[in-house]
């Protein structure tokens, strides 16, 4: 189901959005190892967003492509 696909990609976006966050109020308080963590943390959820985004996007051109739509 393309909807499947992008409330996926629309949670890894709010996982990323999250995790970027909490880094940035590690960094606040100058606890820079535990921000670089979340930081390298929120930079994997980005890509995951990215990537199932992208897939959400072509699962939703195939399923406009098909006959009867």
């Amino acid at each position: 189901m393309p909807n499947d696909s992008h409330q996926r990609a629309a949670e890894f976006h709010e996982l990323a959005a999250h995790a970027h966050r909490a880094a940035a109020v590690h960094h606040g308080k100058e606890d820079h190892l535990t921000g670089h963590e979340l930081s390298k943390q929120a930079m994997e959820m980005s890509l995951r967003a990215h990537q199932a985004s992208q897939d959400a996007h072509q699962k939703s051109q195939d399923a406009a492509k098909k006959p009867g739509k």
